[in-house]
């Protein structure tokens, strides 16, 4: 059965995909499906600190999963691509049917 998908669209998929795959950043992005949310409050969540926090936050962005937005001191980040949503919702519907 041959594939119906490119090589680029195999490697791009791959690329995000890793880069979703660390437990850090697939827990950020489990918080930031409901809600926007700042570095601190992601910190407190996740329970590391904020140098790691921010790193992981980075790879997200630079990958277009998440953006930000600054109000005053505070930097909020949010998920701005709809398919990461819908793909977080499946895995949460496929491994965690309890919820």
């Amino acid at each position: 059965m041959k594939s119906d998908m490119k090589d680029e669209q195999i490697d791009a998929i791959s690329k995000l995909l890793k880069s979703m795959s660390h437990p850090i950043r697939l827990k950020i992005l489990c918080l930031l499906q409901e809600q926007e949310m700042s570095v601190g409050d992601i910190r407190d969540q996740v329970e590391t600190t904020n140098a790691n926090v921010s790193q992981h936050l980075n790879i997200l962005r630079s990958q277009g999963i998440i953006d930000f937005r600054k109000d005053a001191n505070f930097i909020y980040n949010r998920i701005t691509d709809q398919r990461i949503l819908e793909l977080i919702a499946k895995m949460r519907q496929l491994f965690c049917p309890e919820l």
